[in-house]
């Protein structure tokens, strides 16, 4: 297959964030991966947070509000500086770093006790309460979160001559599965899409291949390396499954473990991604361990 791939320190441009080729890393199979960290805010979702933010200013507000667990706060915080938008991000207490790349970011920062969902309630109570806009990925600007998501399939179809035989995905909410999934059939690509979350801490994996069920909260266990891994609740989880299943692709758990050898494993190819942010490539290399692979198969890193 002939492809343009991009070295791996490449500054982002037209392509987006860089394609890296690192290979066999599967026995039979050779791994592109898609470098979503070398954004400036080092989160996949910062394009996503651009689209949103260009929105916002257009139809008059002056400040967006959101929830996070640390990566689309930080995309917000710097795309919201960079349009001149008040930003107000509220994030649950202790995770990511406390805020503190939002605030150097110009964001207002709320902090609140308990989990990413009572971040999202608290997020929109405040957007309500002083007029601004919900800018939660399942917020009024929906379209224009899955446009921004979308941008990565873009730049793999000017990318490669081809289709790759699959795309491994993080599981969140399901957001970057939907967008991607709705790219795909645009550009008419014919690629099943692998989702990878924490194993037993996000519904969509959990309820994978059956029907979607919420987790009991007090049952999700977060740590340091799984954060933005983890929820009860997906907010479009059952779309998200959806997707999956149209693409004929499948949805992987990984435990922390794996997702710290992840992150070691990809530091040798030039990409430093978190733990949670490597957590696609761990979920293809678990899967590889009982299934042979062929082709290509593009693993997308969403932060560092």
């Amino acid at each position: 297959m002939s492809t343009e791939v991009l070295p791996s320190d490449a500054p982002v441009n037209a392509y987006g964030t860089p394609l890296i080729d690192a290979g066999e890393l599967v026995p039979g199979a050779r791994v592109l991966i898609k470098d979503e960290t070398r954004y400036a805010s080092g989160s996949h979702k910062e394009p996503a947070a651009r689209a949103v933010v260009a929105r916002a200013a257009s139809d008059g507000y002056d400040r967006v509000v959101i929830a996070t667990c640390g990566n689309y706060g930080r995309a917000m915080a710097m795309a919201s500086a960079a349009a001149g938008m008040a930003c107000t991000v509220v994030l649950p207490a202790g995770w990511s770093d406390g805020g503190a790349f939002m605030r150097a970011a110009g964001a207002d920062v709320h902090l609140v006790p308990g989990t990413y969902e009572d971040a999202v309630d608290e997020s929109r109570r405040l957007a309500l309460a002083d007029g601004s806009v919900d800018g939660n990925v399942d917020g009024p600007y929906v379209d224009a979160v899955f446009a921004g998501h979308g941008v990565v399939v873009q730049a793999l179809h000017r990318a490669l001559a081809e289709p790759p035989a699959a795309l491994w995905i993080p599981v969140g909410n399901g957001t970057t599965i939907i967008a991607v999934h709705r790219q795909l059939r645009a550009l008419r690509w014919s690629v099943p899409i692998h989702g990878v979350g924490s194993a037993a801490n996000n519904p969509v994996v959990t309820s994978w291949p059956g029907e979607y069920r919420t987790l009991p909260p007090e049952d999700v266990v977060t740590t340091d390396h799984n954060q933005p891994l983890v929820n009860w609740h997906a907010l479009q989880g059952p779309e998200a499954m959806a997707a999956v299943a149209d693409t004929g692709g499948a949805v992987h758990g990984a435990d922390d473990e794996q997702l710290r050898a992840a992150a070691t494993l990809l530091s040798r190819h030039g990409a430093r991604p978190t733990a949670a942010g490597a957590v696609a490539l761990a979920g293809l290399l678990g899967h590889a361990r009982t299934t042979p692979l062929t082709g290509s198969h593009v693993v997308l890193l969403s932060g560092r």
